[in-house]
């Protein structure tokens, strides 16, 4: 993932936000044995921008010839330093027009650019090569996402039709969003009548999370991705309108990403890379 304004870096909360240039990075994860993750908040001299480019310090994501191609050259954070470099290569199999605001007055956007897509991933270490199915999406917001919501959940699942994407999430003001999108193969979205929200097993952290499923069913973890104190990704399998999927879950718990006592655990995690040269 890349960003301009980490969201969830202590260094750019500490800063006060008002430069969100001068805190941006590139987050790579890899799961599984050996896992690592790299998420170093870099000032505003690693940055770089074009119209198809997107460059922080030594990583890029650019669009070449209709395939989004993502260098990577990064160090993993505490307690497995190592260094991670590779490509990503993600072809999608259309880029949409579908574009949904997760606030009412359009402070925070969801743009699902190719939410079908493949993914061809050749990292320099054993293991972590392979091809697949994958999605490219992006969030943009004017204000810290703890101001507005207390939590959301964000689920995307592989259908044979294409895609299913639901956002479901609590606001500061009381009200929920509640959405339900269907992709084709083609980049045409839909909204539709899902199956309610439900409930499943909560993370090792405790936290809360819940997704869409057909009523009699319940959602399952297939395996786990990140788990932190305010966060929570992993694959999960549910049932939609009658058909088994399984795709990438999401839940963040916004109350407790704002406690201050949060933020210098994140800080071994996060290193602060002040200065770059290019």
């Amino acid at each position: 993932m890349g960003f301009i304004g980490s969201v969830f870096s202590p260094w750019y909360a500490w800063s006060g936000r008002g430069d969100p240039t001068n805190h941006c990075c590139m987050n790579v994860a890899t799961y599984g044995a050996g896992g690592r993750f790299a998420m170093t908040d870099r000032g505003s001299s690693a940055l770089r921008q074009s119209r198809d480019c997107l460059q922080v310090g030594p990583s890029s994501i650019s669009w070449q010839n209709g395939q989004l191609v993502i260098e990577i050259d990064e160090v993993s954070s505490l307690p497995l330093v190592s260094r991670m470099r590779g490509q990503i290569t993600l072809t999608p199999s259309a880029i949409t027009q579908a574009e949904l605001p997760l606030s009412p007055d359009g402070a925070h956007i969801w743009r699902p650019f190719a939410p079908i897509a493949r993914i061809s991933v050749a990292l320099e270490a054993k293991g972590w090569q392979f091809d697949g199915h994958g999605y490219f999406d992006a969030n943009f917001g004017t204000r810290p996402l703890e101001k507005d919501f207390k939590t959301w959940t964000w689920g995307r699942y592989p259908t044979e039709a294409g895609a299913s994407c639901f956002y479901d999430a609590t606001r500061r003001d009381g009200s929920t969003l509640n959405a339900a999108i269907a992709f084709a193969r083609d980049g045409t979205a839909r909204t539709f009548d899902a199956p309610p929200v439900t409930a499943f097993k909560r993370t090792l952290w405790a936290l809360r999370r819940d997704t869409r499923a057909d009523p009699g069913t319940t959602p399952v973890q297939v395996k786990p991705m990140l788990d932190a104190p305010f966060y929570s990704r992993s694959i999960v399998k549910t049932q939609i309108n009658g058909e088994v999927v399984q795709g990438v879950h999401e839940a963040l718990d916004l109350d407790r990403y704002a406690q201050p006592l949060l933020k210098p655990m994140l800080a071994f995690r996060v290193p602060r890379r002040r200065n770059w040269t290019f």
